[in-house]
């Protein structure tokens, strides 16, 4: 399933520049590294931090949880946002830190807003391989590897998605070119809203997990202006002994500070 950089940019005929705006100062301000890949829309054109990196495939964590909460609802598999599931009592923690929205019965809505894992776990047994790997292809999400054996594949294992192939999700997301239903898209789009102003709408969703002694951190979305869309793709990565008390907060704190650059959101 894996589209190269080429391919992805020959699909978008785009042209690929960074302008006048420094890519790379709100990394090196945060102590982190890793990248960021956004798509212009309406001017069909690329801004990469890190273009090597823009193409480089690791584990999506919880931005999967776009494609997936997609797949259920197409699927049946959760009647809406608001269907409830039982909380199966369980305490549970995420690198060590309590999390009481987690404890407790949730709905996909609410769900997804926490990132609430073992809701999105429920869902991928409801769904099973077959028909993850049947929307995966169709969406060209990703590089086709559930080998996994634990349920949350997204978050363990050899799945992985690239920047580039997050942006071109969104982007056919945005389009509503993928086989999902208005219904669904609908849904999961309202879901998104994280932020709305008199300017713009912030539709997104952040993702962190660690593999092989490494932590990955993302944030991917799109703002949706009157005149034009910004698609963008965050990821930062750090060894699992380094420590920097900023790393999750640097996601959303590098992204907008370069969309604030190239005057998508104020």
């Amino acid at each position: 399933m894996k589209m190269t950089i080429i391919a992805i940019l020959a699909f978008f005929s785009p042209l690929i520049s960074s302008g006048q705006v420094d890519l790379q100062q709100p990394f090196k301000d945060c102590h982190v590294e890793g990248s960021i890949s956004i798509y212009d829309y309406k001017n069909r054109t690329w801004l990469f931090s890190d273009t090597a990196d823009a193409e480089k495939e690791m584990l999506p964590a919880s931005t999967f949880k776009i494609i997936n909460s997609c797949i259920a609802l197409e699927l049946d598999k959760v009647k809406d946002e608001h269907e409830v599931f039982r909380w199966d009592g369980v305490e549970r923690t995420f690198f060590g830190a309590e999390m009481n929205a987690w404890n407790k019965d949730t709905d996909l809505k609410n769900a997804y807003k926490n990132s609430t894992i073992w809701y999105y776990v429920e869902l991928a047994r409801r769904i099973g391989r077959k028909d993850y790997k049947r929307y995966l292809t169709a969406c060209n999400y990703g590089n086709g590897d559930l080998s996994e054996t634990g349920d949350d594949f997204w978050n363990y294992g050899a799945f992985a998605v690239s920047p580039v192939d997050q942006v071109a999700f969104l982007k056919a997301f945005y389009e509503e070119k993928l086989p999902f239903s208005s219904r669904t898209y609908r849904i999961v789009k309202k879901m998104m809203v994280s932020e709305t102003t008199d300017n713009y709408i912030l539709r997104d969703k952040t993702g962190w997990t660690k593999k092989d002694g490494q932590d990955i951190a993302w944030w991917v979305g799109y703002v949706e202006r009157k005149d034009n869309v910004y698609f963008f793709a965050t990821r930062l990565t750090k060894k699992v002994t380094t420590d920097n008390p900023d790393f999750s907060g640097c996601r959303k704190k590098i992204t907008k500070a370069i969309l604030k650059k190239i005057k998508a959101i104020e």
